[in-house]
């Protein structure tokens, strides 16, 4: 199998899950520098709350608009036209001279975030076998922690300011290496444009190919919404409420909201403050770089296991090992163990264990899934839905922290999180599939039901993925 250019194209797209990695981790490290350095743009703690919160905000319209921007211009050219936008967002910020300006370009580079979290992950599952499919979807997850990572280190030494600029510089690097790519397959044959030149350079098996055609027999054959030559709206009533889209958009939905709700975005983007707080033994910027890298390290592990174990018992460690991390640390703060005993290092244990349970499963799975579950002419829309609930959890998870902290104290805070987390466990292991090595037309099939079963032949028909 030639994988060499669909990892080019993994590569290439993963770039903006990198950016998105920059703007996540990039409160936890320029709000001290602004704290530090210009004192008068930051007045209190509501302000803080608002510099994290603001680019899930953004990102929330965003997502509203990535569904029909890559439907009509492809997956990939959504990519592109975001990224001038993404580098104007990080320049405003960097010159920001007020709270205001500052807000703006967290708000624009939310935005951003947004407009490519849908387009990458169905973008890279359309263009690549099923065989490795899961590994490299895994890929634009390990390049929001590399993100992640790049935003702590570069933050602990460079001012806020030159961080903002830093980051534009990878807005850039999207936009040209996306240039010689070629357009998903699915999307072109959607339009009625030709794949055939993309289907060669990604060298796609015969069974790939079969889940980016589309034809007649299937249209005949699937079910009652289908039998026209144009699908029906996603939002007539018999396609909304029909199996293969109600099941998976419930399960899309659960998963990237209990993947907010287990608090890793309070994490991300209030480390150094967690830190500090927590009285840790450790310093506060070293304890944020050391979780970064245990996150980068442990998305890579998922990446090389994903296809060998599977999703299901992947998400159900992940969130055993976050529940228990999340109760742990919840204790740190509780009891307020003495700095020089050796419990004084239970925060920076609770976290990295968090961090290795997190990136284990719920931290890539749930974007894979999305581009795995959904019908191919709905993927587009069902995506972006999917996103902007991942999304609206993201801000709300990051700005109700704070307040959280003053009502339920933050022992209880991070308690609240390791619930979540337990109910992450049931929810996957009683209502998520499998998926691995599946093609995407059998995905489908499970969420049809028996009886389609009966009728389709995997092995003589081309389906819609």
């Amino acid at each position: 199998m030639n994988v060499k250019n669909k990892l080019w194209l993994t590569f290439g797209a993963s770039l903006a899950f990198l950016i998105i990695g920059l703007v996540r981790g990039y409160s936890a490290s320029a709000i001290p520098s602004m704290e530090n350095l210009d004192p008068s743009l930051i007045q209190h703690s509501e302000q803080k709350s608002w510099i994290g919160a603001i680019p899930p905000l953004g990102a929330f319209v965003g997502s509203m608009l990535s569904g029909p921007l890559m439907q009509r211009a492809g997956r990939k050219r959504t990519l592109q036209l975001t990224a001038p936008l993404w580098a104007a967002g990080w320049l405003i910020l960097g010159f920001s001279s007020n709270f205001s300006l500052i807000l703006v370009g967290r708000m624009i580079s939310g935005l951003c975030v947004g407009l490519v979290l849908a387009p990458v992950q169905v973008y890279v599952s359309e263009c690549c076998d099923p065989e490795i499919r899961g590994r490299l979807g895994s890929l634009p997850t390990l390049s929001m922690s590399l993100g992640i990572l790049i935003s702590y280190i570069a933050g602990s030494w460079l001012y806020w300011r030159h961080l903002a600029f830093l980051s534009a510089s990878f807005c850039a690097a999207l936009f040209v290496v996306l240039l010689p790519l070629p357009e998903s397959p699915v999307w072109l044959k959607s339009r009625g444009l030709d794949n055939t030149p993309a289907v060669k350079w990604l060298h796609l098996s015969e069974h790939a190919i079969k889940t980016v055609d589309n034809k007649e027999e299937t249209v005949q054959t699937v079910s009652k919404w289908e039998k026209e030559e144009e699908p029906k709206s996603l939002f007539t009533r018999n396609v909304f409420l029909s199996s293969c889209v109600m099941k998976p958009l419930i399960i899309g939905f659960s998963l990237l909201f209990f993947q907010q709700f287990s608090g890793i975005d309070s994490i991300i983007f209030f480390t150094v403050e967690i830190f500090e707080s927590a009285g840790s033994t450790l310093n506060a910027m070293t304890a944020t770089i050391i979780v970064g890298v245990v996150q980068l390290f442990s998305c890579g592990v998922s990446t090389m296991l994903v296809d060998r174990a599977g999703r299901r018992p992947l998400l159900l460690l992940s969130s055993v090992i976050m529940c228990l991390s999340m109760l742990s640390m919840g204790c740190a703060f509780y009891f307020k163990f003495e700095q020089d005993s050796i419990l004084g290092y239970l925060p920076i244990v609770s976290l990295v264990v968090f961090m290795i349970g997190f990136s284990l499963g719920f931290g890539g799975l749930p974007f894979l899934l999305l581009g795995e579950l959904f019908p191919a002419h709905y993927r587009s829309q069902l995506s972006a839905m999917a996103s902007a609930v991942n999304l609206l959890s993201m801000f709300t998870v990051i700005k109700s922290y704070h307040a959280l902290e003053h009502v339920l104290t933050s022992a209880g805070t991070f308690w609240m999180y390791g619930c979540f987390s337990a109910l992450a466990f049931v929810f996957v292991l009683t209502m998520v599939p499998e998926t691995k090595g599946k093609s995407l037309a059998e995905i489908e099939e499970h969420f049809r039901g028996k009886k389609l079963k009966e009728t389709l032949d995997l092995n003589t028909i081309q389906t819609k993925f």
